[in-house]
């Protein structure tokens, strides 16, 4: 039975998804969420009603993830307007944020 649950498909909204038991969600929730974060969108049925669709989370990145790939691309110049940019009017002393 695992093995058809998880070889169905269907179609919700345009988007192919796997269809899976609630029971098998709990005894393979590991190997689903692996399935997940491949992109797979798995949608889950408990006594023959949809309950709930699980989709791959946003792909987010860190500030040093996001300007990686600007080395190079800037003149020191640029890399200074820039820095100077970014922080605004935030200034170097340090506050307690509780006083």
């Amino acid at each position: 039975m695992y093995i058809y649950v998880l070889l169905r498909i269907s179609w919700a909204w345009g988007i192919k998804m796997r269809v899976i038991s609630a029971s098998d969600l709990a005894r393979n929730t590991s190997a689903i969420l692996e399935r997940i974060l491949t992109g797979e969108t798995v949608s889950v049925m408990r006594n023959r009603t949809e309950v709930a669709h699980i989709v791959p989370a946003k792909r987010s990145m860190t500030a040093a993830q996001a300007i990686a790939g600007l080395e190079g691309k800037l003149t020191p110049a640029q890399g200074d307007s820039w820095l100077k940019d970014s922080r605004g009017e935030f200034d170097q002393e340090v506050r307690d944020p509780w006083s």
